[in-house]
């Protein structure tokens, strides 16, 4: 018996969005960050937030935020910054700039996104101080700026499967 549960159309979104042909393309995450102006920011992904609408996405999966630790991470080039101050400046400019399209974004990977290699079996060891003051601020500034969603991420924190990780997915 069907439910009646409307479809959720997603599109992936590291410098615009990846569905069908002729979307706009976006400067990528780095340099987006590079340019510390939250407002053209919120702009450039309010017109994508409306590109989405038009296209017919529902969530854009973006922003991908994680600092850059490592320049042999596969996704820098969407991450904004080492710093998470600014990490988090971008990132809610992005979700607020969607979200005014009254469509979805959808921050990720929580947390530690720091390999594309072997991603999902990877046992990220990292003391909670660092957790705290580097990983998880841009996340916790687009949950403030109202992120309807939150992707986890693959791999693991000090052993815990992200995706399994209740006190980080839900009490924080």
């Amino acid at each position: 018996r069907a439910k009646k549960v409307p479809a959720v159309v997603t599109t992936d979104g590291p410098s615009g969005i990846r569905i069908r042909s002729c979307c706009s393309l976006l400067p990528n995450g780095t340099a987006l960050a590079c340019s510390w102006n939250t407002d053209l920011v919120t702009e450039l992904y309010t017109l994508i937030g409306n590109e989405m609408k038009e296209k017919g996405s529902d969530v854009l999966l973006a922003p991908g935020m994680n600092i850059h630790r490592s320049m042999l991470c596969g996704r820098n080039f969407e991450y904004f910054s080492e710093d998470p101050v600014i990490t988090g400046k971008i990132a809610s400019a992005v979700v607020k700039g969607v979200q005014s399209a009254n469509v979805s974004a959808c921050p990720k990977h929580f947390a530690c996104n720091n390999q594309e290699t072997n991603r999902m079996n990877i046992n990220e060891l990292i003391p909670e101080r660092a957790l705290f003051e580097l990983y998880f601020p841009g996340f916790r500034a687009c949950v403030k700026a109202g992120a309807a969603t939150v992707m986890s991420a693959y791999n693991r924190i000090n052993g815990i499967p992200c995706t399994e990780n209740r006190t980080m997915l839900h009490d924080l």
